[in-house]
C-alpha cells in the first residue's frame, strides 16, 4: 500500500483520535503542543525554501547570524545557547559561515581558550538585505490573521516560553526523580 506523501492536518488530527480515542488524555494541551510543533516546521520550511535557500543558508545558519546580528560579538556558548543548538553544531555552522566570509572568530582578550564570533561587514550587508526579504514572508505566513491575532498568539507563545524557562528545569527533575539524564545521542547505538 503505498502512503501519501504530506498528510494535512485534518487527516493527521483524525487518525490521533482513532489511534488515542480510548485513552484518558489532556487532548487540548495535546492539540496545542502538536500544532506548535507542525507550525514550527511548516514554517521553517517555508523560509528556507524560499528566502534562505537562494542565499544558501540554513535555518540554523541563519539563526546564528540573526543572534549575531542582534547581539553584536557573543562567546560560542552564548551564539549556541540563543540559538539553541550545540556547541558542536554552532562549530561546524561558523566555520561554514567563516568560510563564507560571513562571521569572524576570535580569541577572547581575557582568556584565548574562549572564542568570540562576530558578523563581518559582508554578513553585516547580508543581514540588512536578507531580513526584509524574510520579514516579508512572515507577513505571508501569518497573512491569516489580523494584527490583534498575530500579537495574541505571540503572547500565548511567549507564555509557553516562559513557562518552561520559569519551571521547565523543576518538572524534569520531578520527572527524573533524582536520576541524572543520560547524554545526549546521535541515535547512534554503539557497536558491539
Amino acid at each position: 500500500m503505498m502512503l501519501p506523501l504530506h498528510r494535512s492536518i485534518a487527516e493527521t488530527e483524525r487518525a490521533v483520535q482513532r489511534r488515542l480515542g480510548g485513552l484518558t488524555l489532556q487532548r487540548e494541551a495535546m492539540a496545542a503542543v502538536a500544532n506548535i510543533h507542525r507550525a514550527a516546521a511548516a514554517v521553517r520550511q517555508h523560509l528556507e525554501n524560499s528566502v534562505l535557500r537562494p542565499h544558501e543558508l540554513t535555518w540554523t545558519g541563519f539563526v546564528v547570524l540573526w543572534v549575531l546580528w542582534i547581539w553584536d560579538q557573543q562567546e560560542t556558548w552564548s551564539v549556541a545557547e540563543e540559538a539553541g543548538i550545540s556547541k558542536g553544531t554552532l562549530t561546524g555552522i561558523s566555520r561554514t559561515l567563516e568560510g563564507r566570509g560571513l562571521v569572524a572568530r576570535s580569541t577572547h582578550p581575557e582568556d584565548r581558550r574562549r572564542v568570540l564570533l562576530s558578523l563581518t561587514p559582508e554578513g553585516e550587508r547580508l543581514m540588512e538585505e536578507l531580513f526584509p526579504a524574510f520579514n516579508a514572508e512572515e507577513a505571508f505566513v501569518s497573512g491569516s490573521l489580523s494584527p490583534e491575532q498575530c500579537l495574541q498568539l505571540a503572547d500565548s507563545l511567549r507564555a509557553i516560553v516562559g513557562r518552561l524557562e520559569e519551571c521547565g528545569e523543576q518538572r524534569r527533575r520531578e520527572l527524573l526523580d533524582g536520576e541524572t539524564l543520560p547524554p545526549r545521542r546521535s541515535g547512534r547505538r554503539p557497536r558491539a
